[in-house]
């Protein structure tokens, strides 16, 4: 039977140390040349850019209500899914990075005793 190693810490979903840089990397993903390597968000992206254009350019030329809250409604789903998909990729790579910089730290902690004669 496994033991547990009452000294490993594990790190809540929602740990502030991996969600703050994950936040600020959501956005810094929205980079075109960062974007353009992935072809399904960075056509969700071009497409997000369009509608918030078509939004703007009916609210200044005065669309009746209903059009305008309908293209608004499209534009923010758009730009929340940009956004939230942006976020969770952003999450995958601090905890990678996390968990790499325990396994180095566990390499350069773990003590052992040299046995003479096996």
């Amino acid at each position: 039977m496994k033991q547990r190693n009452p000294q490993r810490s594990v790190r809540s979903l929602f740990d502030p140390a991996i969600i703050r840089p994950a936040i600020w990397g959501a956005f810094r993903k929205l980079d075109p040349r960062l974007m353009i390597r992935n072809p399904v968000m960075f056509v969700l992206e071009i497409v997000s850019v369009l509608t918030t254009i078509l939004y703007l350019r009916d609210l200044v030329t005065g669309v009746d209500a209903t059009a305008l809250k309908f293209t608004l409604q499209i534009c923010l789903w758009l730009w929340i899914t940009l956004l939230f998909a942006n976020f969770a990729e952003a999450v995958a790579e601090g905890r990678g990075k996390a968990q790499a910089a325990t396994l180095r730290k566990a390499r350069t902690d773990t003590r052992a005793k040299r046995l003479i004669d096996p």
